[in-house]
Formats: structure tokens, sequence, C-alpha cells
């Protein structure tokens, strides 16, 4: 099914911009710390589901936090995305033939190679396997989404408290 994310897109712009005002930030001073801030997210999201610890019997995360740190990583790609003064895009959701493992691996490569030279096509190409670890999660985009904007009220109560 094909999914426009423009909304997202839209709504992290706000966001950013908020914060930008908040912490005399831009997108200019910010993009390595965004960069490696997804790097972190990926790898918290990769603990939750603890699919690569193979030496324990214990299950992952509730699937909600699961999302959560799924949703996490989202906001910054999207950011990142903000940043490239893209505002509209069109993705086809489809489980990728590989293991929740090798699609994280898949998308540590993918944010490595984007931090050459901050390409668009090579983003494209991370924003899509990133959203393809959705159905590997045995998640769809609606609750992607909604998790997504579940955690968007929070960071805003987050800058409101001072976070």
């Amino acid at each position: 099914m094909r999914e426009v994310l423009d909304d997202l897109f839209l709504a992290q712009k706000e966001l950013d911009l908020k914060i930008q005002e908040q912490h005399d930030a831009s997108y200019e001073k910010t993009l390595h710390q965004r960069v490696l801030a997804f790097f972190v997210e990926l790898g918290e999201m990769a603990n939750e589901t603890r699919c690569f610890k193979y030496w324990s019997f214990k299950g992952p995360s509730p699937k909600e936090v699961i999302l959560e740190e799924w949703a996490d990583g989202l906001h910054f790609l999207l950011s990142l995305g903000v940043a490239m003064k893209v505002t509209s895009y069109t993705h086809e959701m489809r489980k990728e033939e590989c293991t929740l493992v090798d699609q994280i691996l898949k998308c540590y490569v993918l944010t490595s190679d984007y931090l050459i030279d901050f390409d668009p096509k090579k983003y494209a190409l991370l924003f899509s396997a990133y959203l393809n670890i959705l159905p590997l999660l045995n998640s769809d985009f609606k609750e992607g989404k909604e998790a997504y904007f579940h955690k968007l009220a929070i960071n805003y109560e987050r800058q409101k408290e001072g976070y």
C-alpha cells in the first residue's frame, strides 16, 4: 500500500522550529547531532526488540515500547528531511526479505553513506529502509504513524517543561 507522509514532514517542521527558537539551534548547526541521535535511537529500538541477543531467552519489550523507540528514530529522520526541504514523500510499504537484524544493519550502513555527502537519493534510500522496519516488527504504517504523533505530543510537552 502506498503511504503519503506529507503530514509527518509538516508536523516535524513545526516541532523543529519550536526547538530551534528555544535552543538557538539551526539545521546547519545540528546536522551531525541529528544524525548521531538517529544512530542512537536506532540502537535503542534494536535493544528493545532484543533481536540480536542470541545469548538470551528473554523476549522483546512490549510492542508499544518498541514502536515508541521507532518513532523516536523517525523524528530525527524527518528532521533531516525537513532540513533538505523535503515536504512530500510517498512510500510503498513492503516486508523486506531479510531479518530484523539485517534491516537494522542496513539502516546503519545507509545512514553512514548519507553522512558522507547528505545526498537526497541516499536519504530516500535510508528513509525507505527505516519505514520498512515496521512490517518486520509486525506493525503497519498506521501503527507507526500513531506512535509518531503520540511521541510528538510528548516532545511538545517536554519542550514546554524545559526538558
